[in-house]
């Protein structure tokens, strides 16, 4: 179980299950300085017990510096600092702050005192965080909350090379490539025909001019064998050809790629919007596979709409230049001289031979090395979005060391491939002659000499016919001449087989995309206009389809009456949050009915029955951009006014207008320029734009300060008014005044009932947690 893939951003994992392993990372790098950033805030309280007994073993004989919301984490602290506005106000221990009475820390132990006998704790920007400093000898700090927030939004996830190994991270899929037709490939270029037509014409006769070219040389060659005044009439005239023709050809060879190009830009477009499209609308599900990791994509978006370009237009391109300079120079050979021409025809055989026996090689590569490429891409995007947790432990050696390994299967592929390559092409060039018999031996590219093979036999071939006055020199050279650029032609044609090999996979990859069926389909169903708010899950069997085997619900039943408030409570990893998934139909259930209102969601439109929805996260997403567009994504077409009184009544407000833009300001990839409070009230307002039915809270205010929450709650206890819904916490001053108090267990209900009820029960899981709890309480008063 060590081995298992933890996902990108470890999705697979529980917030607490992924703190845990956090803090495993710090414990087993021994350090001399420990760090804790709200440490254990993402734990409930049975979980956070045992985590703090770990830290607390870890903790004895090293410095540590602790961050904390809960004062309780820092009570036992030998030196407790107050930071409010960037400056520390005051130090000193618990005792010496809490026995000045107008003090900024006994302000706060004050605060959480009281938001501890309230239904919910609250938010709002941090006016003050307790941090506490201590050299531990013999004891230890009490408690610490949670992980960086960087560190728990990002989870890195860097893969050890056993890891890579057992799981078959170099083995190559033996998945076969779908069939493309011919017909659907190059329907995507049909809306921009009139460009492919027109370039077409214009690639026809581009490639013609270098048969005319090659044919205006050599007669300005052979003229030489003439008198001169006819050298000189000879020369001129061609000269001034050369001179139009190369004024003839920069036009066309202009108009062919300005229309191949607009052409191929808008299908690179039209492609990516398209797959971009098709891969929002798969569920969920999809995304929690290992292929389908956000790097993964976006490398996949970028590569495979070139390479469709490359494939159906730059391809077309060059093809159509060689289909006019092979025509032009077959139809000039004939009428020159169509003896030489049938036998250097007869010869090409055998240089095509050469070519496709590589092609037949290099056809087995394009897909390993295709998705080789795309986990290095993917490890390197982990590393940069984890950059904060790599320098915190010093791991950029490892991280390069991974990423070296990733392209080291590549790597070899390239290297056997080059090989390979070169031993074609030598075997090829044996039989050709030295490149110093025709003027184009001397040429750039080895291509050249695989297309002169048997020269030999051309040349006496054409002596042959001289001899026997069945030819001129004049028409032999003619001939040669411009049959050798045929040659050319077809071979750099051929050469582009390995490209075009793989740009034949990488289309199939893009359909592939395109044509994949969501297995949760989004505008199929009932359309709803109202809901209630009744949530009912009835006889529920679920596991994530990225653990088959591992059940979360078996059974499951859960009913929540309408406008009515549920909370639910235990340890991480006991299926939470995987009721909140089910609701809002993230995921189907195994078997069973996932219910609104008495109709199961399954029949609903996805879209419709989400928009009666509203969810607020332990981590607020934030796009990287303005707060105005962030709020903005709550209700499509929404007004400024009604943004603005959104973050009114978010208690957001007054902290945007405070700032320089506004509600123009730039909140950074996942909302980096922004507090934790911040980032909560602008989702908050997010939420109460949308104006749900049903409001979801995973873990809402469990990462924030005191005060901060206290705001915060504010703004959920507004929001919260006439709704259904549904509370996942871990502290339970945060759920205890709610209508009922679910308490969940290896993925099943073992209490139902108010607080007041299950605290009755000596003996209940409830009453421990609110014992534990309790416990931690006074050890902070």
């Amino acid at each position: 179980m060590y081995y298992m893939q933890v996902g990108e951003r470890g999705i697979q994992l529980s917030g607490g299950q992924k703190q845990r392993i956090a803090i495993s990372r710090a414990i087993v790098k021994n350090p001399s300085i420990l760090l804790l950033d709200e440490a254990t805030s993402a734990l409930d309280a049975e979980s956070e017990k045992s985590v703090q007994e770990a830290l607390d073993r870890v903790m004895v004989g090293r410095t540590t510096v602790v961050v904390a919301h809960r004062l309780s984490t820092i009570r036992n602290a030998d030196v407790i600092a107050v930071v409010q506005n960037g400056a520390i106000v005051e130090t000193g221990s618990h005792e010496e702050l809490i026995s000045r009475p107008n003090s900024a820390y006994a302000s706060l132990v004050q605060l959480q005192e009281a938001a501890s006998l309230h239904r919910l704790p609250s938010h709002g920007h941090a006016t003050g965080r307790p941090l506490s400093i201590r050299y531990s000898r013999e004891g230890s700090i009490r408690y610490s909350r949670e992980l960086s927030r960087t560190t728990r939004s990002q989870g890195a996830s860097f893969r050890s090379e056993r890891s890579l190994s057992r799981f078959g991270g170099d083995a190559p899929e033996m998945v076969k490539p779908m069939h493309i037709s011919s017909r659907r490939l190059y329907s995507m270029i049909r809306p921009d025909w009139f460009y492919g037509v027109f370039g077409m014409i214009c690639a026809f006769i581009a490639g013609a001019q270098m048969p005319l070219f090659a044919l205006g040389v050599t007669q300005a060659l052979v003229s030489y064998y003439m008198d001169w005044d006819t050298t000189c009439r000879e020369v001129r005239k061609i000269a001034f050809l050369f001179c139009g023709g190369a004024v003839i050809t920069v036009i066309v060879h202009a108009i062919t790629h300005l229309c191949f190009g607009i052409m191929g830009e808008r299908l690179t477009l039209r492609v990516r919007e398209k797959m971009f499209t098709a891969m929002l609308r798969n569920e969920i599900g999809w995304f929690d596979d290992m292929n389908n990791t956000s790097s993964m994509l976006a490398s996949q978006l970028e590569s495979d709409a070139t390479l469709l370009r490359t494939l159906v237009v730059d391809r077309w391109t060059i093809l159509l230049q060689n289909v006019g300079l092979i025509v032009t120079s077959f139809i000039i050979a004939f009428i020159l001289n169509w003896r030489l021409t049938l036998v250097v025809i007869a010869t090409y055989p055998l240089t095509i031979s050469g070519h496709i026996s590589e092609k037949i090689f290099m056809k087995g590569y394009g897909v390993d090395l295709n998705k080789a490429y795309l986990k290095a891409n993917m490890l390197a995007g982990e590393a940069v979005s984890n950059i904060r947790t790599v320098a915190a432990f010093c791991s950029e050696e490892k991280v390069l060391e991974l990423y070296s390994h990733e392209l080291l299967n590549p790597l070899r592929v390239r290297l056997g491939v080059g090989r390979l390559q070169g031993y074609f092409t030598e075997s090829l060039n044996f039989s050709s002659s030295h490149p110093t018999v025709l003027p184009y031996g001397k040429a750039k590219k080895p291509l050249t000499n695989k297309v002169l093979i048997f020269p030999q036999l051309h040349i006496r071939y054409g002596s042959t016919l001289m001899e026997k006055e069945l030819a001129s020199f004049k028409s032999v050279m003619k001939s040669f001449m411009v049959l050798i650029v045929t040659a050319l032609a077809m071979g750099e044609t051929l050469a582009m087989a390995p490209d075009l090999l793989k740009g034949n996979h990488m289309v199939a990859s893009v359909f592939e995309v395109l044509d994949r069926r969501t297995e949760i389909v989004n505008d199929v169903g009932e359309e709803i206009s109202r809901v209630d708010g009744t949530i009912e899950l009835k006889d529920v069997e679920f596991s994530y389809p990225s653990r088959p085997n591992v059940l979360i619900f078996k059974d499951f039943n859960l009913r929540v009456q309408a406008g009515r408030s549920m909370a639910l409570v235990g340890q991480s990893g006991s299926g939470k949050s995987s009721v909140i998934a089910l609701i809002l139909r993230f995921y189907d259930p195994t078997s069973g009915k996932v219910m609104i209102d008495g109709k199961d969601i399954k029949k609903l439109k996805l879209k419709s029955h989400r928009k009666h929805i509203g969810l607020v996260q332990q981590e607020p997403a934030l796009f990287a951009t303005s707060i105005y567009e962030n709020i903005l994504y709550g209700k499509e077409g929404a007004t400024e006014g009604e943004i603005i009184e959104a973050a009114k009544l978010a208690n957001a407000h007054s902290f945007i207008s405070a700032l320089p833009e506004g509600y123009s300001t730039k909140v950074g990839e996942r909302g980096v320029q922004l507090s934790g409070g911040q980032k909560q009230r602008v989702a908050i307002a997010r939420a109460i734009l949308k104006n749900p039915s049903i409001l979801l809270l995973d873990e809402a205010t469990s990462a924030l300060d005191v005060e901060s929450e206290r705001v915060v709650q504010q703004a959920l206890d507004r929001l919260m008014k006439s709704r259904t819904t549904v509370v996942v916490a871990h502290r339970l001053s945060t759920i205890k005044n709610s209508d009922q108090i679910s308490v969940l267990q290896d993925g099943k209900i073992i209490e139902q009932g108010t607080h007041s009820s299950l605290v009755e029960n000596k003996d209940g899981a409830y009453y421990k947690l609110i014992s534990l709890q309790r416990q931690q309480q006074q050890q902070q008063y």
